[in-house]
């Protein structure tokens, strides 16, 4: 940006002798210049337009993509969606949740599951079936082929903490491997995918 100069244009006084009044010309009204008009206001909406978008995706929504097949078949294999950042500010986070967080043994990497248990809650898995508070748990986004007959014996939630799963049983790592996930590691949860195409939509 260039900089301004320090030294002021300088100002030349004249005096003249005053025009006699038949001398002044008759005042010519002027027409306003209405700026702001036709291209200019297309441009300077766009120009709004992607000012919120980049806000909005830098500050409230990450774009992610999911390696693996731990979600399946809510989340499948390179699929692309968006984390909302900022929504646990404003709520807290709920059963059922899709989050993504730091994986608790490596915070360098991240994981993205389902939530399961709160904290207080009592969590226990026999033979593949998820109890919560000795309730059997009513998975449909677990489907017959992605269920598995593994047991986990009965755990409370730890305070500020959830208790996670994939929905595809068989093919993941989660707390039943490394124990419920601290609130401080969760950053974002899923709220929509957008590719392919055909997955385009909010996510469940």
């Amino acid at each position: 940006m260039p900089e301004a100069s320090s030294e002021s244009s300088p100002v030349v006084q004249t005096t003249a002798p005053a025009p006699s009044a038949a001398a002044v010309p008759e005042a010519v009204p002027t027409v306003p210049v209405r700026l702001g008009t036709g291209i200019g206001v297309w441009v300077r909406d766009l120009i709004i337009s992607l000012a919120i978008s980049a806000f909005i995706i830098i500050f409230l929504y990450q774009p992610v993509k999911v390696e693996g097949t731990s979600m399946m078949p809510s989340l499948e294999d390179q699929e692309r969606i968006f984390v909302n950042k900022f929504v646990y500010r404003l709520e807290p986070i709920e059963r059922g949740d899709i989050v993504v967080f730091r994986y608790p043994r490596d915070p360098s990497k991240s994981y993205i599951k389902r939530v399961i248990g709160m904290a207080g809650d009592r969590i226990r898995i026999d033979g593949g079936q998820v109890y919560v508070n000795d309730q059997a748990l009513d998975e449909d986004y677990v489907p017959p082929a992605y269920t598995d007959s593994r047991s986990y014996p009965e755990t409370t939630v730890p305070a500020q903490s959830f208790f996670v799963l994939g929905d595809h049983r068989s093919m993941s790592n989660d707390s039943r491997d490394f124990g419920p996930v601290n609130q401080s590691f969760i950053y974002g949860k899923a709220v929509f995918g957008y590719w392919p195409m055909d997955k385009l939509g909010r996510v469940r």
